[in-house]
């Protein structure tokens, strides 16, 4: 089928994530005070949305702890810079088994609490949007299953739902998608909705562009979709989604590194997806834009 570009762009820079990468760039952000200036600097550089998880600010591991959020929105918020906040609704759904042969009891890695649990944080930060990963899949490590159950997924997509937070489906494979045009069938989620494309995250969808145009075209028509690859293959899915008719991810939390041997920021990976995005044409829209594209309501500062 014959690609339509998008002409009108949103960015959207993934600050830090959850990944074990906080020791291996010193650029990757860890305090509460380091997470909101990274995403400010991000939208100064041109990213509308900054999507946040939080770390412990001594360790840099992942962390779910409420004062955490709440610190990073109010940084943001009362900052200057106007950006549309994302937050992860992902953390809470890890189960670590044990060995092949005696997967019972679960490691003590397992995080694995209730859907109100997990989304605590949305209802007392009420960002414009935050994620929801639609399904449950094999996530890189051996023995780890991030889980995520249909009961689950109705429990917390409607919470959201009633929030007035608009979910950010995260569709890791063809059948999260599937899922998720279930739950806005079942009044779950509010059409038109919003998803993001992950490609390349194992074990999920494979990055080959076969694969993402079969995601892309299983994307309803009057939904607006988001995507990105991971490490080397940031920067050419920024130009693959744009000419595939959607938006872009870019962020330390997919990928370090600008050019070989030249490690990134937030910022400068922003900045480097503006300059691919108008070089093909289209333009980079802004927050204001987004929130009207999307239907969000912006908070105001605490």
């Amino acid at each position: 089928m014959p690609l339509t570009m998008n002409r009108e762009v949103f960015i959207t820079c993934a600050v830090t994530g959850s990944g074990s990468t906080q020791d291996r760039s010193p650029h990757v952000p860890r305090s509460p005070k380091e997470i909101a200036d990274s995403a400010i600097a991000a939208a100064k550089a041109g990213a509308a949305v900054v999507h946040c998880h939080v770390r412990d600010p001594e360790t840099g591991t992942p962390s779910r702890d409420l004062k955490y959020y709440r610190e990073v929105t109010e940084r943001i918020r009362d900052s200057e810079t106007d950006v549309v906040l994302n937050l992860t609704a992902g953390m809470g759904g890890d189960i670590v088994f044990g060995s092949s042969d005696k997967p019972f009891p679960v490691s003590d890695a397992t995080d694995m609490i209730g859907a109100e649990e997990r989304v605590a944080h949305i209802a007392d930060c009420l960002p414009e949007i935050c994620t929801l990963d639609c399904g449950t899949m094999n996530f890189a490590e051996a023995d780890y299953v991030m889980t995520n159950t249909p009961g689950m997924l109705t429990a917390m997509g409607t919470m959201m739902t009633g929030f007035g937070v608009k979910p950010e489906i995260e569709a890791f494979d063809t059948g999260h998608l599937w899922y998720a045009k279930q739950l806005v069938e079942d009044g779950v989620l509010e059409s038109p909705a919003l998803v993001q494309l992950c490609m390349g995250v194992p074990w999920g969808a494979p990055d080959d562009l076969n694969t993402f145009m079969a995601m892309v075209n299983n994307v309803p028509s009057d939904w607006t979709f988001s995507a990105f690859g991971l490490g080397r293959n940031q920067m050419p899915y920024v130009a693959a989604s744009v000419l595939a008719g959607g938006n872009v991810r870019v962020g330390l939390e997919d990928n370090l590194m600008l050019d070989r041997g030249v490690l990134a920021t937030n910022e400068s990976l922003v900045t480097r997806a503006v300059e691919i995005i108008e070089r093909l044409g289209a333009k980079v829209i802004g927050p204001q834009d987004v929130r009207a594209k999307l239907g969000l309501t912006k908070r105001a500062p605490a």
